[in-house]
C-alpha cells in the first residue's frame, strides 16, 4: 500500500503545501484526501483547522521476492557456501524485466494527448471594441499606479485576446492569476455593456495564461496517463473554471480517460477518471 502523512493547515491548500514540502515532492507526484474542511466557527469561536492526508510512493506493489531454499543443517556443518552468494541477483534479474517490459509497454503521455501546436494571433485590431478595451483598461492601469502596454488581437469572430506589456507585471497577475481575472472580469463587463454585440475578453501579462495553460494540458497528459496504466481515478487540485476547462477540453479524445467536475467553489476540482468502454 501507498504511504501517507496527515496534515493540518489554516486551509486545505496551506496543508498541502506543508506536506509537499515536508516530503519534498511535487504536487503531481502525490494524492489528496480532505479528512477534515477548515472552519471559522463564530468570531474565532469554533474554528478548526483543515486536515488532509497526502498519499505517496510508488502506486503498485511490488510483486514479493522470492524466498530462497534453506535446508536444515548440523551446527558442525553450518557456514556459508561461496557458491551460493552470487545466485540471489540472478534471481532479482527476471523481475526487473518484467518491471521495465511493463514501463515499455504502458502508453507514453504524448500519445494519449500531444501538445497543442501554439496559436497564431495575427495583427493587432482598432474596431470599436478593441478601442473600448484599450480605454477602459488605460484608465483601470492609472488607477491602479500601472504602466503597461495594451495590445489587442481578434483570433476568431466575438473573441477578443488582450495582451499587456511591461514591468512588474506580477501585481496585475497576482496569486494564481487572481487579479488578472478580476480585471478580465471588470474589462468584460465594460465593453460588453456599452451594446454591439457581446464578446468574449481574454486578457493576459506576462504570456501568463500561456504558460499556464500550457502546464495544466502537461499535467492532464501526465496524469491521464496513470490513470491509463494504473486503471484508477486520480483528483487533481482545486482549480477555477478556465482552468477546469482546459483540463476538460485537453482529455475530451483521449481514449480510456474520461473527466467530471466535483465540490463546491473555491474547492471544485477535476476527477480524472478511467473509462474501460473508450480504452483501446
Amino acid at each position: 500500500m501507498r504511504e501517507f502523512i496527515d496534515v493540518t493547515g489554516k486551509t486545505e491548500d496551506e496543508a498541502v503545501s506543508k506536506a509537499l514540502a515536508q516530503l519534498g515532492l511535487d504536487r503531481d507526484d502525490v494524492s489528496v484526501e480532505i479528512l477534515e474542511r477548515a472552519k471559522s466557527g463564530f468570531l474565532g469561536i469554533g474554528s478548526s483547522p483543515a486536515r488532509v492526508r497526502v498519499y505517496h510512493g510508488p502506486e503498485e506493489e511490488p510483486a514479493p521476492a522470492a524466498k530462497a531454499e534453506t535446508r536444515p543443517e548440523s551446527k558442525a556443518e553450518f557456514r556459508p557456501e561461496p557458491k551460493q552468494e552470487p545466485r540471489q541477483p540472478r534471481r532479482e534479474k527476471p523481475r526487473r524485466q518484467e518491471h521495465k517490459e511493463d514501463r515499455a509497454a504502458a502508453p507514453k503521455a504524448e500519445e494519449l494527448c500531444p501538445a497543442p501546436a501554439l496559436q497564431d494571433l495575427g495583427d493587432e485590431v482598432d474596431d470599436e471594441k478593441a478601442q473600448a478595451i484599450r480605454t477602459f483598461l488605460t484608465g483601470l492601469l492609472e488607477h491602479m499606479e500601472c504602466s503597461a502596454n495594451i495590445r489587442v488581437y481578434q483570433p476568431e469572430k466575438g473573441r477578443y485576446k488582450v495582451i499587456l506589456e511591461g514591468k512588474q507585471m506580477g501585481a496585475l497577475i497576482g496569486r494564481r492569476g487572481e487579479t488578472l481575472d478580476a480585471i478580465q472580469q471588470l474589462t468584460s463587463y465594460s465593453v460588453n455593456r456599452a451594446g454591439g454585440g457581446r464578446v468574449r475578453v481574454q486578457l493576459d501579462a506576462e504570456g501568463y495564461r500561456d504558460k499556464r495553460e500550457q502546464s495544466l494540458q502537461h499535467l492532464a497528459r501526465k496524469v491521464a496517463g496513470k490513470v491509463v496504466k494504473y486503471r484508477r481515478s486520480v483528483p487533481l487540485e482545486p482549480m477555477n473554471a478556465y482552468e477546469r476547462h482546459v483540463i476538460h477540453t485537453a482529455l475530451q479524445d483521449v481514449p480510456g480517460v474520461t473527466t467530471y467536475s466535483t465540490g463546491t467553489e473555491p474547492n471544485r476540482r477535476v476527477i480524472v477518471a478511467y473509462d474501460r468502454t473508450t480504452a483501446r
